[in-house]
């Protein structure tokens, strides 16, 4: 009996003392946004309501320039998801298997399962289909098969009433959830999915990477209808440079196919490639865009709210970002499929407790902000300016969670499963004396068909890609090249120039004036032949630059 009885006190005694013994580890709640463009209040828009994504930034460390590295879901996702370009995952469309197709590359999910970390995927994280081999990267990246809510059947479906009173399968698609079926929305699942997943970890000692992608704002919008009472239409106004610039080399224009596709949209009866669409109904995407960000916000707001009344949110780093923006309007072009900011640029930020969040005054940072209710401000999180890209991701989340940070690949890395192509972008943030670094660059890729808009411009399959624009992104200029390409070898062509874009962003932050110079293609072609991976971006840094001096 003495001998239980000292069992049961030693027992009683760890479980008191369990704090101090406890897994240091931070928990991980990655959140990533389906066609997010930085139509944020924490980025400087004054017309989009997200006061709870405003709220996580202000005690956050806030990238005001980070860039996807290609314009399209899977792609993106899985350059982000690996810190692997596409160059090396070749994937460019939507119908490989980077480990089938390039190499057993480790993910960011994956690197955290093998370091003891319970990961769950909720939503559209990978994108789902051939390019995570119909299983979201099962079991490589995640502990359990991933989460899809069931009302995602229904997303393309006619579920969306029109004027008429009938179903369609419309671009514009408000909706009274009540009507809907399922009688809910794919966001809302993916929410109570996530907040029923963090319940169950509350006294787990074991901790988890928690990954949630929300479908929203992609297409169709196919929102509550009530969030349309946000942005009355006659407080909407059109994009600031709607016009597609002359000086626009074709082959860097992308021709929305997926939007025509819309009922709605073929009403219109607009003519391929250019449209345009008409003003009022560009109004009315706009307006259903925004929705669906505060739609969005509101769902994020519900997430982060839970996660500090369950007490986790002094042990959770929280990532939030999108996959790539969108176009409203902007250069004549909706959708993304391109190279300029609109498309390549997205939010991210860092929260990581007891660092971005050394300025917080109040305790209570999560609390859920009604979107509909009185406007709120919120002080600014740690701004960081300096260009990063979305592969930047895995290696800084590593070191913010006392991981080791993988190595950099090497130049070719295809048998290299484990290593990255970003950049650990921790010490830019904790570093005191923050400075603009004139060479800091972020390189984005797109692929085309053909040197003019065609039906498959968008989304060309790889065996159709015949160019490639390679996009650098620095502090006073975007530079794209448009190179030929060839399927077959992956390999691009340097000397085979088929267009060029210049901006010079202090003169043009739209990007609406190309003074790239054709005849200059001899002068800026030094270094020529076919060329692999890095090469790629730092020839091209150097005609950029040559670019730039003339």
């Amino acid at each position: 009996c003495r001998t239980l009885y000292s069992l049961t006190c030693f027992w009683f005694h760890l479980k008191l003392l369990k704090p101090l013994f406890s897994d240091p580890r931070r928990n991980v709640l990655f959140i990533i946004a389906d066609d997010l463009r930085t139509s944020l209040g924490c980025y400087g828009d004054v017309v989009v309501k997200s006061p709870n994504i405003d709220q996580l930034a202000s005690h956050s460390y806030v990238f005001l320039n980070a860039y996807a590295q290609q314009a399209v879901c899977a792609p993106s996702r899985t350059s982000l998801l690996t810190s692997r370009r596409p160059d090396t995952t070749r994937l460019y469309d939507f119908k490989s298997y980077w480990r089938h197709h390039a190499g057993n590359y480790s993910t960011l999910p994956q690197y955290f399962k093998s370091h003891g970390y319970y990961t769950r995927s909720i939503g559209k994280v990978f994108h789902p289909g051939i390019a995570s081999n119909h299983s979201d990267d099962y079991p490589y990246s995640w502990s359990v098969p991933a989460y899809h809510p069931a009302s995602f059947a229904f997303e393309k479906k006619k579920v969306c009433r029109g004027a008429d009173g009938q179903l369609h399968t419309n671009l514009l698609c408000a909706v009274e959830v009540c009507e809907q079926p399922m009688k809910t929305l794919p966001d809302i699942e993916s929410t109570n999915e996530a907040l029923s997943f963090l319940k169950s970890r509350i006294n787990q000692d074991q901790p988890f990477f928690l990954a949630i992608g929300f479908h929203k704002p992609h297409i169709p919008f196919r929102i509550p209808k009530e969030f349309l009472s946000l942005y009355p239409l006659e407080h909407m106004s059109l994009a600031p440079d709607p016009d597609v610039p002359k000086q626009l080399p074709l082959v860097a224009y992308n021709p929305w196919t997926d939007i025509r596709l819309r009922e709605d949209i073929q009403r219109l009866n607009l003519s391929f490639p250019f449209g345009p669409i008409p003003k009022d109904f560009q109004l009315k995407i706009r307006q259903h865009y925004f929705a669906a960000v505060s739609f969005l916000d509101a769902q994020v707001g519900r997430l982060l709210s839970a996660l500090e009344l369950m007490g986790l949110d002094q042990n959770t780093t929280v990532v939030f970002t999108s996959d790539h923006g969108w176009s409203l309007g902007e250069h004549g072009e909706w959708a993304k499929y391109s190279n300029f900011d609109i498309a390549t640029r997205v939010p991210l930020l860092f929260y990581v407790p007891g660092l971005s969040d050394k300025n917080s005054k109040n305790d209570k940072k999560f609390q859920f902000i009604d979107v509909f209710g009185p406007a709120k401000t919120f002080t600014d999180g740690q701004e960081e300016e300096n260009m990063v890209e979305l592969v930047d991701v895995f290696p800084t989340l590593a070191h913010f969670s006392g991981l080791n940070v993988p190595k950099p690949c090497p130049e070719v890395s295809f048998q290299v499963e484990l290593c990255r192509e970003g950049q650990n972008r921790a010490n830019d943030l904790t570093h005191q004396e923050k400075k603009k670094n004139m060479e800091r660059i972020a390189v984005s890729q797109y692929p085309r068909p053909s040197d003019s808009p065609q039906e498959n411009s968008d989304l060309p399959d790889l065996r159709d890609i015949r160019v490639m624009g390679y996009s650098l992104r620095l502090w006073d200029y975007r530079y794209t090249l448009w190179l030929g390409f060839d399927p077959s070898t992956f390999q691009v062509n340097l000397s085979d120039i088929h267009a060029g874009e210049l901006y010079l962003m202090d003169s043009d932050p739209g990007q609406d004036h190309n003074v790239y110079e054709q005849n200059l293609h001899t002068a800026v072609t030094r270094r020529t032949g076919t060329l692999k991976n890095g090469n790629t971006t730092n020839s091209l840094k150097e005609k950029g630059n040559k670019q730039t001096r003339r």
